[in-house]
């Protein structure tokens, strides 16, 4: 008989294939050839598109004798009906497989065609609960090959898709483990021509992935679940917390560098290396707090529009939603592990280790590199006010899968100081 155990004892932990580095974009043909692919749909944005880097992949897929089509439709910030409007466009065609090229919204938005063209149903369907369905797919998807060009969501690693529901109001996303892509193909050289806001909020991205995860509920502290159970996100573990050591003196060394100085190709490739590890940790470590409340900052938007983002519609950034609230979050946090948030303070600013209040030292680094970058200073920077708290709480309690990765348990009312002490950072 099988030993009978009440809390978890079992992490899983899963990723793509990575190929790295300069110049690996040129050899995309060689390995979607390898998988037997001939027709492929390429998505992407129009902005990617305008930097020509989807039709260098298309040459070097029609040198290996594939078919590729450019779909260049993807929404940044994707939304329910941009999702459905993408899987109608993929539609028309039967495709052998996908190759998302962009940040996270062409990533997210390929995984979202793939699961809406070979799955039945809506995709609200498929959105976790509470706000979908929260059904698993029922039928295998088709290859899909991510090509990140920005250091950013890490989507390339992980098994989840982000979606603002827009008659919600709210951010949520689909979690499940065949989303996640089959090769992840990084190529620093990709990123040369980002702007230095968007690389300033996609690297900030980097930064919460990499502590949320680093200080996420330990996965043994989870009440034991049966196989069928087992969730994308398990909880901080050993394997994701050794590549999250990894990502953090990237993070300290390069990020200033590739916002300021954008053709520092080191600092690109640094920054690249640093999202990987990241989507690598928290793809299946899981993230809490920032990300949980930085659902309702960007899905309750006012009329906020950032430098170097399509003018057209307002929106807070998902990489600086998330890092507005990430200094008072991690105040919150400290108690539960002191040691674990010390030591990530220590690897994103080493200089810093031992000085001033400990509670105060992560925190500190983390809005010492917000403000060295040039991020709104807080959730007031981007025109919310105390009458929009009650509003950004109830949006982020619709988040309990993420909450429920925090390391400590969280009231209602912890948010509320939360997000009122974001107000302003600095």
């Amino acid at each position: 008989m099988a030993t009978e155990y009440r809390t978890e004892t079992i992490f899983t932990w899963g990723a793509p294939p990575l190929k790295f580095g300069v110049g690996a974009l040129d050899e995309i043909g060689f390995d979607l050839g390898q998988m037997g692919l001939s027709r492929v749909l390429i998505v992407t944005d129009e902005t990617v598109s305008a930097a020509g880097i989807p039709q260098r992949a298309a040459q070097a897929m029609q040198g290996a004798g594939l078919k590729p089509t450019i779909f260049a439709g993807v929404h940044v910030e994707p939304t329910d009906e941009s999702l459905r409007e993408a899987a109608d466009f993929a539609r028309d065609t039967e495709w052998d497989g996908f190759v998302a090229i962009g940040g996270g919204s062409s990533i997210d938005t390929a995984k979202a065609i793939n699961l809406l063209t070979t799955n039945p149903g809506d995709l609200m369907d498929y959105v976790n609960k509470p706000v979908g369905g929260g059904k698993a797919p029922t039928e295998p998807l088709k290859p899909l090959v991510a090509v990140p060009t920005t250091a950013g969501t890490g989507s390339e690693s992980t098994a989840m898709c982000i979606l603002d529901v827009l008659a919600l109001r709210v951010k949520t996303g689909i979690s499940h483990p065949r989303l996640r892509p089959v090769l992840a193909v990084v190529d620093p050289l990709t990123t040369l021509t980002v702007p230095p806001h968007v690389t300033a909020a996609t690297g900030l991205d980097v930064l919460c992935h990499a502590l949320e995860s680093y200080t996420a509920r330990h996965y043994e502290s989870y009440a034991r679940r049966r196989p069928e159970q087992r969730a994308v996100y398990v909880g901080s573990n050993p394997v994701s917390d050794a590549f999250i050591e990894k990502a953090l003196p990237l993070l300290s060394r390069s990020f200033r560098r590739a916002v300021l100085t954008g053709n520092d190709l080191a600092a690109r490739t640094d920054m690249m290396m640093a999202a990987s590890f990241a989507g690598m940790g928290f793809g299946n470590a899981g993230v809490h707090l920032p990300h949980a409340c930085a659902y309702p900052i960007a899905g309750r938007v006012r009329g906020y529009r950032p430098p170097d983002y399509p003018q057209a519609e307002p929106m807070v950034p998902h990489g600086e939603s998330v890092s507005l609230t990430a200094p008072a979050a991690f105040r919150f946090t400290f108690p539960s592990d002191p040691e674990r948030h010390l030591r990530a303070a220590e690897l994103l600013d080493p200089g810093a280790a031992g000085s001033g209040d400990p509670r105060e030292r992560l925190p500190r680094a983390i809005v010492s590199l917000m403000r060295d970058i040039g991020m709104p200073n807080g959730i007031g920077a981007v025109g919310f006010t105390d009458a929009d708290v009650p509003d950004l709480v109830e949006g982020t309690l619709k988040q309990q899968r993420i909450l429920a990765m925090a390391p400590r348990d969280i009231m209602p009312e912890d948010l509320t100081a939360i997000f009122y002490h974001s107000f302003q950072n600095w």
